[in-house]
């Protein structure tokens, strides 16, 4: 049977706003993908995930959507987008896009609509509540950004809901209408020659009819960030509904051959949803969490009840890994110091690399770029401006992409001052600085992903977790006759660990060391170490 094109692909992340300002405004914009494209390929991945660039006023930067089917003037047009699709496709690359279910923007003309009467065509295409008689809000549900996640209006005299920015309106996805003028917009996309789909806070898009306060989750103010941690969300997201819809979306992508979806899944114990979001075959093909992107620390217990979640059992879909993203600080600084930064992030890119599933990379983890700085006055993350100094944000993560590290700017635009500041210690590991170095992050990420792409083991095969020390994490990758041994130590200290008998004469081919020649698995694991060894099968 012909695997299909997703199935162990590696999915390249772009933030359009900081990977490539071509009309020198200080904004990153679809010309700047399409100028990017060839680099992206050369890197070795299978398909790149763009990050909104709808018809938005910004105010979450791109995720409030006030046009499914439009393309914001600041990046650019249909033209440049359809140039993307067939610059891509010719480079062998899928384009996945993102697709924003769960709300809007609170100018986009449903909410307009929706909000001026009661009656209207469109009256209950939002979440619409009368105030309790003392006229507080229907709930007692928190947005995650902080505060009430209800809103006063004055047109209807009623609240609407808004789980994120209460300029972003949540739609009622409960309403067939609704679901019906969303599937409209993923077949435009469809249509338009996208590939696939990376379905935004999935399990935000359907509440509790009833409005049900939710239970406190007895976290004490002195450990949160925000008043949101101080909550179970069992009323205002997460309804048994929303495997429903998903079918009904992949009735949709079933029209389109070779298309691919993959959900995000947030929240303190999202399995449960990730495997209702992909079950039987009959909802979506993929879904990713949270389980590294927010984590202070790569420890070999967590890797390992991660990697226990998915057994490849019948019925259960197909995982994603991210590490780092839009939304996070970069996993190489959360879990690196001073002394073993470049170490780790090739560790953590070996890792990535290794688990049964799709690695998503976010763009410049290949150059292993550190966490950027942002000064509060720079700030422009609503989420870090409004619960300073508390959260990281996510403006460190979203920093100009480093092009070169001679030009102004780093080579990511000719403005005099971009959106976000450059960050200087981004711009010494530039793309041109690393394009001929062989010890390089980027030579090294270019290495490890052809390789990877001749394994069929860490494309397609299982994934047998073997029984270890806490701090080492191993298991064997195994299709047909073939396998492969991954081995890792994630903890400080050296470890005596042997590998399985069949192991025993395996050829080290890739290790988070550069530069070294590969022989045979070692009895003896370095700190923050790890590799991977081939044994054929007869």
């Amino acid at each position: 049977m012909t695997r299909e094109w997703w199935r162990g692909a590696v999915i390249y992340q772009i933030y359009p706003r900081s990977f490539r300002d071509t009309n020198a405004d200080g904004i990153g914009d679809l010309k700047g993908i399409l100028k990017g494209l060839d680099y992206v390929a050369s890197l070795g991945v299978d398909g790149i995930w763009i990050s909104p660039f709808f018809t938005s006023p910004m105010k979450d930067f791109g995720y409030d959507v006030a046009d499914y089917c439009g393309i914001d003037p600041s990046f650019g047009d249909f033209d440049d987008f359809d140039a993307i699709i067939e610059r891509s496709h010719a480079l062998g690359l899928k384009v996945i896009i993102d697709q924003v279910y769960s709300h809007t923007s609170d100018e986009h003309a449903w909410f307009e609509e929706s909000r001026q009467s009661r009656t209207n065509a469109k009256a209950d295409w939002y979440v619409w509540a009368d105030p309790k008689p003392d006229g507080s809000p229907p709930s007692n549900w928190q947005s995650v950004f902080g505060g009430s996640a209800w809103e006063w209006d004055g047109p209807r005299k009623q609240y609407y809901l808004h789980n994120f920015l209460k300029s972003q309106p949540d739609l009622n996805v409960h309403s067939p209408d609704v679901q019906n003028a969303l599937l409209d917009a993923a077949r435009f996309w469809l249509d338009r020659g996208v590939d696939g789909f990376r379905l935004d806070a999935l399990n935000f898009s359907m509440h509790d009819p009833e409005l049900r306060d939710n239970p406190p989750s007895g976290a004490p103010l002195e450990t949160v960030t925000r008043p949101f941690d101080m909550q179970i969300k069992r009323f205002n997201q997460s309804h048994d509904d929303i495997p429903a819809f998903i079918e009904r979306i992949r009735g949709v992508i079933d029209e389109y051959p070779g298309s691919f979806t993959v959900a995000e899944v947030g929240g303190p114990e999202p399995l449960a949803e990730m495997k209702a979001f992909t079950a039987d075959g009959k909802r979506l093909d993929s879904a990713y969490n949270f389980d590294f992107l927010y984590a202070p620390e790569l420890t070999g217990p967590r890797v390992k009840a991660s990697l226990a979640n998915w057994s490849g059992e019948p019925g259960e879909g197909w995982p994603s890994w991210a590490f780092s993203n839009h939304d996070a600080p970069r996993s190489s600084t959360r879990w690196s110091n001073a002394d073993n930064f470049e170490e780790v992030a090739r560790l953590s890119l070996l890792l990535l690399l290794s688990l049964r599933g799709n690695p998503i990379i976010y763009q410049g983890e290949e150059l292993a770029l550190p966490q950027g700085e942002v000064a509060f006055e720079d700030l422009q993350d609503p989420e870090a401006i409004a619960n300073w100094p508390h959260t990281l944000g996510r403006d460190g993560a979203r920093t100009p992409f480093p092009w070169s590290s001679h030009e102004p700017q780093a080579g990511f635009s000719n403005a005099n001052q971009t959106w976000l500041k450059v960050d200087p210690a981004q711009a010494t590991r530039a793309v041109d600085t690393q394009s001929d170095g062989k010890e390089s992050a980027l030579h090294y990420t270019r290495q490890l992903l052809a390789l990877r792409r001749s394994l069929a083991p860490l494309l397609i095969g299982s994934s047998e977790i073997l029984e270890t020390d806490d701090d080492i994490v191993a298991f064997v990758r195994r299709a047909g006759d073939d396998a492969v041994l991954c081995a890792f130590n994630l903890g400080d200290r050296t470890l005596s660990w042997s590998p399985p008998v069949e192991f025993c004469d395996a050829q080290l081919v890739a290790s988070e060391a550069i530069g070294e020649e590969h022989g045979r698995v070692l009895r003896e694991m370095a700190p923050k170490s790890g590799y991977w060894a081939v044994k054929k099968g007869s």
